[in-house]
């Protein structure tokens, strides 16, 4: 399986541990959306995106990637980490897995864990989840790409 995943991680590394724990799952490579080669990704059996969340939204350099990509086929999964957790009704992830949906990609599953997070009132006092991703977080995301790499059916 060839595998890509576009990350944008600017805090604290956060997502980028999370990607890296996929990637050596699906022997895969990790790349920022401005390090991105465009064949690569057709080429490639599945391509993952994720990002840190920024007032309730994926990163925008993600967003804007995704976005910009040309209309193809193929299939995808979505991540991502935050300080605050995901909401039931409005998960993090769904804009983002709805757009690609639109530009032809068959999403097979998102993933989404907890992060540190210094966000404007949680600098005041350290920050929050200050051992996040921890190795519960890894070893769940570790599972999910898991059962995207065994085809085991779409996963959330």
């Amino acid at each position: 399986m060839k595998a890509v995943i576009v990350c944008v991680s600017v805090s604290h590394g956060n997502t980028r541990r999370v990607a890296d724990t996929m990637a050596r799952v699906l022997d895969g490579k990790v790349v920022s959306p401005e390090e991105a080669d465009l064949e690569e990704l057709a080429d490639a059996d599945l391509v993952g995106f994720g990002a840190g969340v920024f007032y309730s939204r994926l990163h925008p350099r993600l967003t804007d990637f995704a976005r910009s990509l040309p209309t193809g086929r193929g299939r995808a999964f979505v991540f991502a980490t935050s300080g605050l957790p995901e909401l039931p009704l409005a998960p993090f992830t769904r804009p983002l897995v709805q757009l690609l949906e639109g530009k032809g990609f068959e999403v097979d599953g998102s993933f989404s864990c907890r992060a540190f997070d210094t966000w404007a009132p949680f600098k005041l006092v350290g920050g929050i989840n200050r051992e996040r991703p921890n190795i519960g977080d890894l070893t769940a995301a570790r599972a999910f790409a898991e059962r995207l790499r065994d085809g085991r059916g779409p996963v959330s």
